[in-house]
């Protein structure tokens, strides 16, 4: 299973927020592409990025902070927030970005999701973020009357490269993730899914990774406050 380290840009810092709400920020650290490198350094796999006011104003608006990461590291980084046209997909993965979300598209105008990952085999993700089970967009700020489950079955035969799936009011709580809805959503498809929103513990890393169908976890929060240490967890991950 792998550890994807969370960086989330709101205003060219690296901040969390408290189930979605941006005045709930709290800023972790101010050179984003310094945190990139750091956790490179510390030995992961990849950088899990997300731009908190591009998902709002639906076009990329930390770009110039996502560029610096891309410059600072070598590991690949995937990247959701704001990217709901094809142009977009396009600009972000000739600069490098290993990677895409589509989020709110993927509810809004599913058919580019099926164009973009035809396009580009294996660079192209779903993020699926929800409350209670029922999918929100544009930020978290509209929710909808879609099952996660549903939304992510309409995907099944897009090749679409994995599913990052958000329980939003798990997220940066550190209450620990949805681990029942994260292992009902993998049953469900055969695309690899990712569990993000709540990790906070290495024992939720092994929760997580005993469960044999789930093929990530994003945590963000329990890093920047040491509750859980890179280093080994990603040891635990690789090892146990």
């Amino acid at each position: 299973m792998i550890l994807y380290p969370a960086i989330d840009l709101k205003d060219g810092e690296a901040v969390r927020l408290l189930h979605g709400e941006m005045d709930s920020a709290t800023v972790f650290n101010d050179d984003p592409a310094a945190q990139a490198r750091a956790f490179q350094d510390a030995g992961c796999d990849w950088v899990h990025l997300v731009d908190l006011n591009g998902a709002f104003a639906g076009e990329p608006v930390n770009g110039a902070a996502v560029e610096a990461i891309l410059s600072r590291v070598t590991v690949p980084c995937q990247l959701g927030g704001g990217i709901r046209d094809m142009a977009t997909i396009e600009a972000w993965l000739s600069k490098g970005l290993a990677r895409v979300i589509l989020g709110t598209v993927a509810v809004e105008n599913p058919d580019l999701v099926r164009e973009a990952a035809r396009a580009f085999p294996g660079k192209v993700a779903v993020g699926i973020d929800a409350r209670k089970g029922r999918v929100a967009t544009r930020g978290w700020a509209e929710e909808t009357d879609i099952m996660a489950t549903d939304l992510a079955r309409r995907f099944e035969d897009a090749g679409v490269a994995a599913i990052i799936y958000t329980d939003i009011d798990r997220d940066g709580a550190m209450g620990g993730p949805n681990v029942a809805a994260t292992d009902a959503l993998a049953r469900a498809v055969s695309i690899p899914v990712i569990a993000s929103g709540g990790v906070s513990s290495l024992t939720d890393l092994r929760v997580l990774k005993a469960k044999g169908t789930i093929a990530g976890a994003i945590s963000g929060r329990a890093l920047y406050d040491g509750a859980i240490n890179l280093g080994e967890a990603l040891a635990v991950l690789r090892n146990d």
